[in-house]
Formats: structure tokens, C-alpha cells, sequence
């Protein structure tokens, strides 16, 4: 069976792709800052292998890729992210919280993707997944604040497109893929979709990718968004 990499495994969007892909017999590579406290992953049947992973960390990057060395990976999915300032105005903007958010949302998964390149280009699938959001397209960004994780999703669309034209001779289709807005702690209460169905989508979006398709952004249900 193939092998799934997931990033922020240990809740919400992450722990969903873990269940349901362990449910259908994939391998499971989970990663989490702290696996000894991700107790619903850790209950995950299947198989699930959790391993310690803080996306900002490069010594936390490598000592992982050197534990799974050659392995192949189908599908990386490139999941863990924050949203520290969750509808902030332009006057409760705060600069460092910014950037603190932009090195978990953006220069994270390029660094992950860049690591773990050569094992996904070893796979038969050779897909790298960024978990983006509609508020990264900015063609329709109708109104103004919540400005870190917009930007941050429209950055981290842009990076895929640079990735995906970088790994092309690779053959490896890279993709930014939103799942809507989502029942989940980042989420909040008001979301319109549940976990279980946003990423039963996302998965058959990921399953129906041709290489044509690397560099280009999507929905949930496999429509094109705009950037």
C-alpha cells in the first residue's frame, strides 16, 4: 500500500487525514511536535506511525529524515499551521505575531517539502499537498483584516507554484489545496463543513491530481481557485 506524510497530525485536519487514510490501508507517517500527548492519534488502527516533528526546526527536519531514510512517500502533506490572530484589524495588527505566524505557515512547508523531496520523488504517487485556504486567493479577498493568515496562505500558494516548477524534472506534482472552512479548533464553532467531510473531498481531489495539474490551486471538491 502507499505512504502518506502528514505534518500537525496530532488534531483537526491533520488527525482526520491520518484516520481516514489508515482506514483504507495506507501507511501512515503522523508527525506532531509532541507525540506523547497526541493521545486520539496514538488510538488511530491501522498502520499509523507517529514520529516528533517541529516544522520550524531544522535539527527536528533532519533528524526525521535521517530515521526514515530512503523510504518512499506517495503523498506528503504538508498540514501543520497556526492562525495566532484570528480576525485582527489593521490596529491590533501585531508585526512580530506576523512573522511568527509566516514561519509556521510559509517557510515551514517549504522547508519539510525541500527535505523530504527525494523521498516523494522515489514513490510511484510523487504528490506534495499544502492544506492552503480561500483566503490565500487573493483575487477574492472582499474585505480587509485578518492579514497574517491571508498572507500567509497567498505566500505559501506562490511558494507551491515556485516548488512545483522546481521539482518538475522530478516529475512530482505540487499542490495547494484548500478544504473550506472547517469545524475545527483553528476552524471555530461557525464553520460550514465537518472535518470528516472536508477531507473525504480534499483525498479525492489528491487521488484525482494528473502532473498537468502541478503548480495549480484547488478546492475542496477539485475546482481551480484563483490566486
Amino acid at each position: 500500500m502507499p505512504t502518506v506524510m502528514i505534518t500537525g497530525a496530532n488534531r483537526g485536519l491533520g488527525l482526520e487525514l491520518a484516520r481516514q487514510y489508515a482506514y483504507d490501508g495506507w501507511t501512515v507517517l503522523a508527525t506532531c511536535r509532541e507525540p506523547e500527548r497526541a493521545t486520539e492519534l496514538t488510538a488511530l488502527a491501522g498502520e499509523v506511525f507517529i514520529d516528533s516533528l517541529d516544522v520550524t526546526d531544522a535539527e527536528s527536519i533532519d533528524a526525521l529524515a535521517s530515521k526514515i531514510e530512503d523510504s518512499p512517500i506517495d503523498v506528503l502533506v504538508l498540514n501543520a499551521a497556526v492562525h495566532l490572530q484570528k480576525d485582527c484589524t489593521l490596529e491590533e495588527l501585531d508585526p512580530q505575531v506576523w512573522l511568527d505566524e509566516l514561519r509556521v505557515n510559509l517557510v515551514a512547508p517549504v522547508m519539510v517539502a525541500r527535505c523530504f523531496a527525494g523521498n516523494v520523488a522515489k514513490s510511484s504517487q510523487k504528490r506534495v499537498i499544502a492544506i492552503s485556504s480561500g483566503s490565500g486567493s487573493t483575487a477574492r479577498t472582499a474585505r480587509g483584516g485578518n492579514y497574517a493568515y491571508r498572507t500567509g496562505k497567498a505566500a505559501l500558494n506562490n511558494a507551491m507554484k515556485a516548488l512545483a516548477l522546481d521539482l518538475e524534472s522530478q516529475r512530482i506534482t505540487v499542490v495547494p489545496i484548500s478544504p473550506g472552512h472547517t469545524f475545527t479548533d483553528m476552524g471555530g464553532p461557525d464553520a460550514r463543513y465537518s472535518a470528516a467531510d472536508s477531507i473525504a473531498r480534499v483525498r479525492t481531489t489528491i487521488a484525482g491530481l494528473r502532473f498537468e495539474d502541478s503548480g495549480l490551486f484547488f478546492n475542496r471538491d477539485g475546482s481551480q481557485l484563483p490566486w
